[in-house]
């Protein structure tokens, strides 16, 4: 039976490209306070011991972080990180984004990697003037 679960899972998944992930609505968008440089390294850190070596490349204004699959080295996540005044905004592409039972570890990385020196501020302030 466990047989047939993983012939079934791997025959869905299939296989994709950077370019098909990327053509999916993103899981994920948001603004950090840190630079595309640290949130990349943040994610990279925070995925080391559950993926396979991360890709991170330089686009026109920021980074691209490609997270392999964890059976495999295709692609199975893209972080497109750019940079904007006073941080970076972040798209995150899943290969299996509309899979509720996808692996955790990507989303949970991209979440603790968000918080940096303009959101750390930002969060300061409101306290003080509540």
């Amino acid at each position: 039976m466990k047989r047939v679960v993983w012939v079934l899972t791997l025959a869905m998944s299939g296989c994709a490209t950077v370019s098909d992930i990327r053509q999916t609505p993103p899981t994920m968008s948001v603004i950090s306070g840190k630079n595309p440089q640290d949130y990349a390294q943040c994610v990279v850190d925070k995925l080391a011991s559950s993926r396979g070596a991360l890709q991170i490349e330089p686009v026109k204004e920021g980074v691209r972080v490609i997270v392999p699959q964890k059976l495999s080295s295709g692609p199975a996540a893209i972080f497109d990180i750019d940079e904007r005044s006073g941080g970076s905004s972040i798209k995150l592409y899943e290969r299996m984004g509309h899979m509720p039972l996808r692996p955790a570890d990507v989303g949970n990385a991209a979440n603790e990697c968000i918080s940096g020196g303009l959101s750390r501020k930002l969060a300061a302030s409101e306290v003080f003037t509540a």
